[in-house]
């Protein structure tokens, strides 16, 4: 049965669902967005099974397109779900329900930080879970590498990313060249197919449109008003243009565009960021809330948080119509195989880079292999983040 972009799919529920209940559904599912792309099971039993606002089939081909379409997997099934819902408002009704309870804690804790950051009592904190991000972030590169590596030309791709970034070039050029590289390399990946793809109403079209047109519009208000900010603007949307695997993919790509380039930031401070990232409900992209607020206040947190999720909920809406075919195309697959592949070498080579800036004794290596431990056995973030924080109060 073809979808209805303005009604649900199912025969026995004839009235749109309102843009209200949208948003209010995925805000409360955002209140407790701890665990990433482990949401996806949560978004499913809302979406699928208590409202029917979409069969399982469509729901499968909505989590394939958004495996492959940069951004934050969780956040962009929430918009799929919208879309199909209630086209292009319900997208938006459903992304900016389910992000804006991490926007507003990420606003409020980087202003607590900014306030405390400097009592013995935070530092003594902050020390300890810096030691645990590198575990996260080693654990990060794990999980992706077992996900994407499935062949020795995967492994290629890999190794060729962490030697090229490890030398300081920019991590866009990587990504692209390992994109090419998956091209060459991977001949032998099966192409993939879904079974179905949403609408490409000439309603869902001007829709889209008027979005990109209201995007270009405040990004040149920002522009008028304050150069910088409109730089802070630029290489968000920029980072998450490039963000292909989900939030962890943005963190080698904000870490060198933020601490390496520009030096915004420092390495430990920006550190501090992705902890707090940890701390809060929603992908790990928020941190971008919090390097916004350092910077910039109230208004470059606020203009970081749209830039850094406002491109790839475009690409979404945008190339829906269009993922059954792209998804049919060996070069597609090959392309985007590679382009995962690197972020498993960029993640390896950030978790070296973050494990430099310690200053390594032993609470700090008995939290970091607490951590990753414990990630290995699965046991969820919300419980190691806080215990963590509660152990380095005590010994360091």
């Amino acid at each position: 049965m073809k979808d209805l972009p303005l009604k649900v799919r199912h025969e026995h529920l004839t009235t749109p669902v309102s843009l209200l209940h949208l948003f209010t559904s995925f805000l409360r599912l955002g209140i407790t967005a701890f665990g990433g792309p482990a949401m996806v099971a949560y978004i499913r039993k809302m979406a699928v099974e208590r409202n029917e606002w979409l069969d399982d089939g469509s729901f499968r081909d909505g989590v394939a397109l958004c495996q492959v379409v940069p951004g934050a997997t969780a956040m962009q099934m929430a918009a799929y779900v919208g879309l199909k819902a209630r086209g292009v408002s319900g997208a938006a009704s459903s992304f900016v329900g389910f992000g804006l309870p991490a926007c507003l804690l990420m606003m409020t804790l980087s202003a607590l930080y900014t306030k405390t950051h400097a009592l013995p009592v935070a530092i003594s904190m902050f020390n300890g879970l810096q030691a645990m991000i590198v575990a996260i972030v080693a654990n990060a590169a794990i999980t992706f590498g077992r996900e994407s590596l499935k062949n020795f030309g995967d492994v290629i791709i890999a190794g060729a990313a962490a030697c090229i970034f490890g030398t300081g070039v920019n991590p866009i050029a990587v990504i692209l060249s390992m994109a090419l590289l998956g091209l060459l390399l991977n001949h032998g990946q099966p192409q993939r197919h879904t079974k179905s793809a949403p609408d490409n109403s000439t309603d869902q079209k001007t829709s889209v449109w008027l979005v990109v047109l209201i995007a270009a519009t405040g990004f040149a208000l920002v522009y008028l008003m304050n150069r910088k900010l409109f730089d802070l603007a630029v290489i968000m949307a920029r980072i998450d243009l490039f963000a292909f695997g989900g939030g962890f993919a943005s963190v080698p790509l904000m870490y060198h565009e933020i601490v390496s380039v520009r030096s915004w930031l420092d390495g430990p401070t920006f550190m501090n960021g992705i902890v707090l990232g940890q701390a809060t409900p929603g992908p790990i992209v928020i941190t971008a809330t919090f390097v916004g607020y350092l910077l910039y206040g109230l208004l470059g947190g606020l203009v970081a948080t749209i830039s850094v999720f406002l491109p790839s909920f475009l690409i979404l809406v945008g190339i829906a119509p269009h993922f059954g075919k792209l998804h049919a195309s060996p070069h597609f697959n090959k392309a985007i195989g590679g382009i995962l592949c690197s972020f498993v070498g960029l993640l390896l080579t950030v978790t070296i880079e973050f494990a430099l800036k310690i200053p390594w004794d032993f609470p700090r290596i008995l939290l970091m292999s607490a951590a990753f431990v414990a990630l290995l056995l699965k046991i969820d973030l919300l419980w190691i983040v806080p215990a963590g924080a509660i152990v380095s109060l005590f010994i360091l």
